[in-house]
């Protein structure tokens, strides 16, 4: 393939709207992940029929097989040679076989028996992660050549997590308050199979349009992003060398631990969260639409805050207080419930049918997910500050390969987590399809005893870990001068320089 065209210019600046169409593509990223992360046990168990720890194995096993390409897609996007670049081409060939895949999900051959409906959810779920993570390897290695600045990264992931949140956020919304709404035959509306089919088709349109659109508004950039440098062929050792020592980097070794254990944590939370909402709290699907609004307010309160933060403390501090408040505040509501000093479930404010539980998960909500969502954007800052610290130690950029295992994490919420909460249903005999009906009120108070010290452990090893994190603002600074160097005395390793 030919080389990347030469810059004509001066590097255009990363103004709001570039910020804008990079993290639009995330919109993709945030259905597909609610979609595992929210609905797909309820469907394949509920509706389809196959029980609980079935549906978990299955998406464990899908993403252990995906897991394999997630390396090698980083790999040869950090060294692919073409006119458009070392991510565009890959973000532009993901678009449609996303969008299928997505689309086949929901549909399932209902009139399958279990074994069957098993390896077809394993064979759809490996197709989807894998076409995702065409699109979302080179995107979000896009973050760290888009601009080196330490606090301006917190700024552009915090776009990307925007979106990401208010594109799974809006399906999930529409699918509670309109799609699984209560009918006469499904009064439980997460049980209605209608509703899950029109999320499918719908939610293939807007993944195929963000694609496209996130690609076509960062295509000018091509001309300045790193071009991988011409190197002789290397053997798969060789190769595989190559990786394990741009791997073993150390901030790189404690930012992925942090994040597969916090994913798991936060895949848990997301796939009982139906289950804690229609059960534990009593609401319909409407009602829990409603609620889960409160994202749009959070993630927008995250956006500004990340930067902000990242400047007054650092990305570290501020990373460890947002987190760790961030699981104090998610617990506070299952705990007075369970204590007695929070509404019941019946009791409505004065008036009107609003169950007087709502203002209270709503504002809880709100405080959980702008600390949550303002750690995960620091997390990933964190992961993107790494990309100068190993090439000032191995003379190559590797952000596809780092953002390769960062889309392991990701897999670890749908896999893993999933797999985990099934495990949890399965440990408290809560019952599968046809069997809702009268379910005990030790069982419903089980299901929160059992999930707050999970999430509760995995979340407290994750903040252990992160305080080995050594890469400060001075410590990037450092490196960027080095490299800066480096590329003065036309030591560095690609064709333009990355940032002129």
């Amino acid at each position: 393939m030919t080389d990347a065209p030469t810059p004509l210019g001066p590097r255009p600046p990363v103004t709001f709207w570039t910020k804008m169409f990079y993290g639009l593509g995330s919109v993709a990223f945030g259905i597909k992940d609610n979609g595992y992360r929210v609905f797909l046990v309820l469907f394949y168990n509920l509706v389809v029929g196959l029980p609980p720890l079935l549906v978990g194995s299955a998406i464990l096993l899908a993403m252990a097989i995906d897991c394999l390409i997630d390396p090698v897609v980083g790999q040869f996007s950090d060294n692919l040679k073409s006119r458009w670049g070392r991510r565009h081409p890959l973000m532009y060939l993901s678009a449609v076989p996303v969008a299928l895949s997505f689309l086949l999900l929901w549909n399932p051959p209902m009139s399958w028996g279990h074994d069957a409906l098993f390896w077809y959810l394993v064979a759809v779920a490996v197709l989807g992660r894998s076409f995702i993570t065409l699109y979302e390897i080179p995107s979000s290695a896009l973050a760290a050549e888009l601009t080196a600045d330490y606090d301006e990264r917190a700024s552009i992931l915090g776009w990307r997590y925007l979106f990401a949140w208010w594109g799974g956020l809006t399906l999930t919304v529409l699918m509670y308050t309109v799609f699984l709404a209560a009918t006469p035959e499904h009064p439980r509306g997460v049980e209605n199979p209608a509703g899950y089919k029109i999320y499918g088709m719908l939610g293939a349109v807007l993944m195929l349009i963000s694609i496209i659109a996130s690609a076509l508004g960062t295509h000018k950039f091509i001309p300045w992003l790193r071009q991988p440098p011409a190197v002789p062929p290397r053997s798969v050792i060789q190769t595989l060398r190559q990786m394990t020592q741009t791997l073993s980097n150390r901030n790189f070794v404690i930012i992925t631990l942090v994040g597969l254990f916090a994913a798991v944590a936060q895949g848990i939370s997301f796939t009982l969260g139906g289950y804690i909402a229609t059960y534990f709290w009593g609401l319909s699907a409407t009602w829990t639409g409603i609620l889960i609004t409160d994202a749009y307010i959070s993630s927008s309160l995250a956006l500004i805050a990340a930067p902000m933060l990242s400047k007054r403390s650092g990305k570290k501090r501020a990373g460890t207080i947002l987190l760790s408040l961030s699981v104090f505040a998610g617990f506070v509501p299952l705990m007075l419930r369970l204590i007695g000093w929070f509404p019941d479930n019946g009791d409505r404010i004065a008036g009107t049918d609003i169950p007087s539980i709502i203002p209270w998960l709503f504002l809880d909500g709100i405080i959980r997910n702008t600390l949550g969502i303002g750690a995960a954007i620091m997390i990933t800052a964190m992961l993107a500050d790494i990309v100068e610290e190993s090439e000032v130690s191995t003379g190559r950029r590797s952000e596809g390969l780092f953002f390769a295992f960062t889309s392991l994490i990701q897999k670890a919420v749908s896999g893993v987590g999933p797999f985990v909460a099934t495990v949890i249903l399965t440990v408290i005999a809560f019952p599968q399809k046809g069997a809702t009906e009268g379910i005990p009120q030790s069982t419903v108070n089980n299901l929160a005893l059992v999930y707050m010290p999970t999430l509760a452990a995995l979340y407290g090893i994750a903040l252990v870990i992160m305080q080995a994190y050594k890469l400060s603002r001075a410590g990037h600074m450092e490196n960027l001068r080095i490299l800066a160097e480096r590329t003065a005395q036309g030591e560095a390793g690609g064709t333009t320089p990355l940032f002129p």
